[in-house]
């Protein structure tokens, strides 16, 4: 029976997968195309098994030979020598596993090759007869990244050679891992590796400037989970409704491959086939409070990287936004480590699992610091009998920052306030229930807030009150009543936000920063249009 699978290689006949035909086939005119590029995306994007597939789908086509960087010990990159070497022997290896002429395998695996030079010729030797696809997955674990820029320019000088019809090399080139090869060399600057000359230009001065860019989304497209949704629904017959659970999934992964497995494979092998919303928000549930490989890179990314943690610490906290520039380093490292990606031309996270994920680092960090702990004595006082109680939160809440926060720093409460009430609310979710950020109200005056506990979802907006703002509302009302008014473009935001969610209850907290004296903290509900809102002023 087959399953879903998260580590490794995911092969046809044991595993569900998603269709890559497509992308197969965008690929296979690059390689037609006679074109070298580089499959660089984040951990655990799909790469091996796209060079599987590759393989898989082309090797009637081409002589496809795949070998791998990952494992090699460091003295196979102490010296030409020894890396010509170590080629020499990946790629006996794997022609020893293939089905080819006995007397074309011979010339390689009787080769030896100690030199850039005598590699080369051997390589015009190989492939004066043949179209040779080399593929090198994990290219940047090599432990001496300058042996191997040494290497990439013997191959662009073959490249340029064929180009002019003075030499025979490689058809095709594919290197695969997660920097671009073509800023190795700022990778070897920053781990301190390499210190480039006066004259050099240390981002662009790349060997490997002859390979085209690869454009091919990787990512999964609603319609693509939904091809290995049909393959397991055929084999179980669960009645899922394919095309909502796809969207869904979709919808918590942004595409990204191994989270959209992950969530299925949860589904299918710890929560018993439960395709569906609430099936899904358990696998969220799961997936979020588990250690794995790709979460520790963010983290461990986040804390080397001061300038990537306030990047994302400005967007998701503060509401700041950012234009999605290439070229600027910061969002290029977060691009290329899959944290974000170009949402209408402005920098976004990904995904909402990642947003999350990085959510829960950020108060995790910052809890000790900004003494914003829950107390732990008012957790049975708000999660009561299995079910969360939203309004007795926010109150709590209100008397909790009153309590500690009104003495401080105005600019450091606008700046904080959303950290200090997310610090606070996670220890009653925490394991029972899922939060998420709307991206689309974030900014520097609101947020929407919607939390899943059990079967409820309790929408809150959180709004930014500055003086300001305040005072023109007031002025413009025409009703004496403040309480209604001072807050009536908030209500109607949330509003409008509970029609698209179907709610008739929302919540909206309100960090008022007047300096007026007349200013006081409040919580009541309110109906409005039918609704009801409970609405919190600290």
């Amino acid at each position: 029976m087959k399953r879903f699978n998260v580590t490794g290689i995911c092969v046809p006949d044991e595993n569900y997968m998603v269709d890559i035909s497509e992308k197969i086939a965008q690929i296979k005119k690059l390689i037609d195309n006679r074109c070298y590029f580089t499959i660089n995306r984040a951990r655990q994007y799909g790469k091996t098994t796209t060079l599987y597939e590759i393989r898989r789908r082309l090797s009637k086509e081409y002589l496809i030979v795949k070998i791998s960087f990952e494992g090699l010990g460091e003295d196979c990159f102490e010296s030409d020598g020894n890396f010509c070497a170590a080629f020499m022997e990946l790629i006996q290896e794997a022609l020893e596993l293939m089905d080819i002429e006995a007397n074309y395998a011979e010339k390689w695996l009787n080769c030896e090759a100690l030199t850039f030079k005598t590699l080369g010729k051997h390589i015009t030797n190989m492939c004066r007869d043949k179209k040779i696809v080399l593929m090198i997955d994990e290219v940047d674990k090599t432990s001496n990244n300058r042996v191997f820029l040494q290497f990439l320019s013997m191959l662009r000088q073959k490249y340029l050679a064929r180009a002019g019809g003075d030499d025979y090399t490689f058809h095709s080139v594919i290197l695969a891992g997660v920097y671009d090869v073509k800023t190795l060399k700022l990778k070897m600057i920053n781990e301190g590796s390499y210190t480039p000359s006066e004259s050099e230009n240390k981002l662009y001065n790349s060997p490997w400037n002859i390979a085209v860019n690869f454009t091919v989304d990787m990512s999964f497209s609603p319609a693509e989970i939904a091809t290995m949704l049909n393959e397991y629904e055929t084999d179980h017959g669960t009645g899922m409704d394919i095309a909502e659970i796809s969207e869904e999934i979709h919808a918590y992964t942004g595409g990204y491959p191994f989270l959209v497995s992950r969530l299925c494979q949860c589904i299918d092998e710890e929560l018993g086939q439960n395709w569906s919303a609430e099936g899904l928000q358990g696998a969220a549930d799961i997936l979020l409070y588990e250690k794995n490989t790709l979460f520790d890179d963010i983290y461990k990314n986040l804390s080397n990287n001061k300038e990537l943690y306030q990047l994302l610490y400005d967007i998701l906290i503060c509401g700041d936004s950012f234009g999605f520039k290439l070229g600027n380093p910061v969002i290029d490292l977060a691009n290329m480590y899959g944290i974000i990606a170009n949402k209408n031309g402005l920098v976004a996270v990904s995904n909402r699992i990642f947003e999350t994920i990085i959510y829960d680092y950020f108060i995790s960090i910052n809890e000790t610091s900004l003494k914003s702990q829950t107390i732990k004595g008012v957790i049975s006082d708000v999660v009561r009998n299995g079910r969360l109680d939203m309004e007795q939160c926010l109150c709590k809440f209100a008397d909790h920052y009153a309590e500690m926060f009104t003495e401080r720093d105005a600019s450091f409460l606008e700046r904080h306030g959303r950290l200090l009430f997310l610090t606070y609310l996670r220890p009653f979710i925490n394991g029972s229930g899922y939060y998420h950020i709307e991206s689309e109200t974030r900014n520097q005056q609101r947020m929407d807030i919607v939390v899943d506990y059990g079967r409820e979802q309790f929408i809150i907006e959180l709004k930014l009150w500055k003086g300001k703002q305040y005072q023109k509302m007031c002025n413009e009302c025409e009703r004496s009543s403040h309480t209604v008014h001072t807050n009536r473009l908030a209500y109607k935001q949330l509003l409008d936000y509970m029609k698209i969610k179907k709610a008739d209850k929302g919540y909206l907290l309100t960090f008022d920063f007047r300096k007026e004296k007349n200013k006081g903290s409040k919580a009541e509900w309110m109906e409005l249009d039918g609704k009801k809102i409970f609405d919190v002023i600290v």
